[in-house]
Protein backbone atom coordinates (compact mmCIF):
# COMPACT_ATOMS: atom_id res chain seq x y z
CA UNK A 1 0.00 0.00 0.00
CA UNK A 2 1.35 3.69 -0.74
CA UNK A 3 0.32 6.99 0.01
CA UNK A 4 -0.36 10.26 -1.71
CA UNK A 5 0.83 13.08 0.18
CA UNK A 6 -0.15 16.60 -0.85
CA UNK A 7 2.77 19.00 -0.42
CA UNK A 8 2.78 22.56 -1.64
CA UNK A 9 5.21 23.26 -4.07
CA UNK A 10 7.41 25.79 -2.22
CA UNK A 11 8.41 22.72 -0.20
CA UNK A 12 8.34 19.67 -3.07
CA UNK A 13 11.48 21.96 -4.65
CA UNK A 14 13.33 21.93 -1.14
CA UNK A 15 12.59 18.27 -0.72
CA UNK A 16 14.31 17.20 -4.06
CA UNK A 17 17.11 20.17 -3.46
CA UNK A 18 17.90 17.82 -0.17
CA UNK A 19 17.17 20.71 2.02
CA UNK A 20 13.83 19.38 3.44
CA UNK A 21 14.34 15.79 4.59
CA UNK A 22 11.56 15.89 7.03
CA UNK A 23 7.85 16.00 6.00
CA UNK A 24 5.57 17.46 9.32
CA UNK A 25 2.17 16.23 9.80
CA UNK A 26 -0.53 17.15 12.01
CA UNK A 27 -2.07 13.80 12.05
CA UNK A 28 -0.89 10.38 10.26
CA UNK A 29 -1.98 7.67 8.31
CA UNK A 30 -3.18 4.62 10.59
CA UNK A 31 -2.05 1.88 7.98
CA UNK A 32 1.48 0.69 9.24
CA UNK A 33 1.89 -1.23 5.98
CA UNK A 34 3.07 2.11 3.81
CA UNK A 35 5.76 1.20 0.78
CA UNK A 36 5.69 4.27 -0.61
CA UNK A 37 4.95 8.11 -0.27
CA UNK A 38 3.71 9.55 -4.11
CA UNK A 39 4.40 12.99 -4.10
CA UNK A 40 1.47 15.28 -5.17
CA UNK A 41 3.02 18.55 -5.56
CA UNK A 42 -0.66 20.68 -4.63
CA UNK A 43 -1.72 24.26 -6.57
CA UNK A 44 -0.79 25.34 -8.99
CA UNK A 45 1.22 23.02 -10.57
CA UNK A 46 -1.44 19.81 -9.43
CA UNK A 47 0.90 16.98 -10.33
CA UNK A 48 2.21 13.85 -9.18
CA UNK A 49 5.97 14.76 -9.12
CA UNK A 50 7.99 12.06 -7.55
CA UNK A 51 8.08 9.40 -4.33
CA UNK A 52 9.85 8.38 -1.24
CA UNK A 53 10.76 5.59 1.18
CA UNK A 54 9.52 6.59 4.66
CA UNK A 55 12.58 5.67 6.75
CA UNK A 56 11.09 6.33 9.81
CA UNK A 57 7.95 8.11 11.72
CA UNK A 58 8.57 10.56 14.57
CA UNK A 59 5.68 11.48 17.15
CA UNK A 60 6.25 13.47 20.17
CA UNK A 61 5.08 17.04 21.27
CA UNK A 62 6.21 19.62 19.06
CA UNK A 63 8.70 21.12 21.24
CA UNK A 64 10.64 17.84 21.28
CA UNK A 65 10.22 17.27 17.38
CA UNK A 66 11.66 20.47 16.52
CA UNK A 67 14.74 19.99 18.42
CA UNK A 68 15.52 16.71 17.07
CA UNK A 69 14.31 17.40 13.27
CA UNK A 70 15.46 21.48 12.61
CA UNK A 71 18.47 20.97 11.06
CA UNK A 72 16.41 19.26 8.08
CA UNK A 73 13.73 20.99 8.52
CA UNK A 74 13.73 23.00 5.62
CA UNK A 75 11.43 25.39 6.97
CA UNK A 76 11.89 28.25 9.66
CA UNK A 77 10.89 27.96 13.27
CA UNK A 78 8.16 30.66 12.99
CA UNK A 79 6.54 28.36 10.21
CA UNK A 80 6.70 25.30 12.06
CA UNK A 81 5.30 26.64 15.65
CA UNK A 82 2.55 28.49 13.88
CA UNK A 83 1.33 25.07 12.05
CA UNK A 84 1.86 22.95 15.17
CA UNK A 85 -0.02 25.46 17.12
CA UNK A 86 -2.25 24.13 19.96
CA UNK A 87 -1.36 20.77 18.69
CA UNK A 88 -0.01 18.44 21.42
CA UNK A 89 1.51 16.19 18.86
CA UNK A 90 3.28 16.50 15.61
CA UNK A 91 4.81 13.88 13.10
CA UNK A 92 7.91 14.15 11.59
CA UNK A 93 8.25 11.22 8.58
CA UNK A 94 11.97 10.64 7.24
CA UNK A 95 12.24 11.01 3.42
CA UNK A 96 14.67 8.16 2.00
CA UNK A 97 15.35 6.74 -1.34
CA UNK A 98 13.78 9.99 -2.92
CA UNK A 99 12.93 9.74 -6.60
CA UNK A 100 12.23 12.59 -8.98
CA UNK A 101 10.10 11.51 -12.03
CA UNK A 102 11.23 12.61 -15.39
CA UNK A 103 7.45 13.23 -16.57
CA UNK A 104 4.80 14.77 -14.07
CA UNK A 105 1.28 13.36 -13.70
CA UNK A 106 -2.00 14.40 -13.85
CA UNK A 107 -3.86 12.73 -10.46
CA UNK A 108 -7.47 12.64 -12.17
CA UNK A 109 -6.36 12.38 -15.70
CA UNK A 110 -3.87 9.80 -15.31
CA UNK A 111 -4.76 7.56 -12.45
CA UNK A 112 -8.80 8.80 -11.90
CA UNK A 113 -7.79 10.19 -8.37
CA UNK A 114 -9.01 13.18 -6.97
CA UNK A 115 -6.18 15.03 -5.37
CA UNK A 116 -6.03 14.42 -1.54
CA UNK A 117 -6.20 17.55 1.33
CA UNK A 118 -3.95 15.73 3.02
CA UNK A 119 -2.92 12.39 1.71
CA UNK A 120 -5.46 9.58 0.48
CA UNK A 121 -4.13 5.82 0.06
CA UNK A 122 -3.73 4.04 -3.24
CA UNK A 123 -2.52 0.76 -4.41
CA UNK A 124 1.06 0.17 -5.52
CA UNK A 125 0.02 0.17 -9.08
CA UNK A 126 0.36 3.72 -9.26
CA UNK A 127 3.79 3.81 -8.60
CA UNK A 128 4.51 1.18 -11.56
CA UNK A 129 3.26 3.52 -13.87
CA UNK A 130 5.20 6.43 -13.09
CA UNK A 131 8.67 4.75 -13.73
Amino acid sequence: MNVILSIKPKYVDKIFKGEKTFEYRKSIFKRNDIEKVIIYSSSPVMKVVGEFKIKDIYCANPDEIWENTKLESGIDETFFRKYFDGKDKAFAIKINNLKQYKDEYDLFKSFGIKPPQSFAYVDNGITKLCN
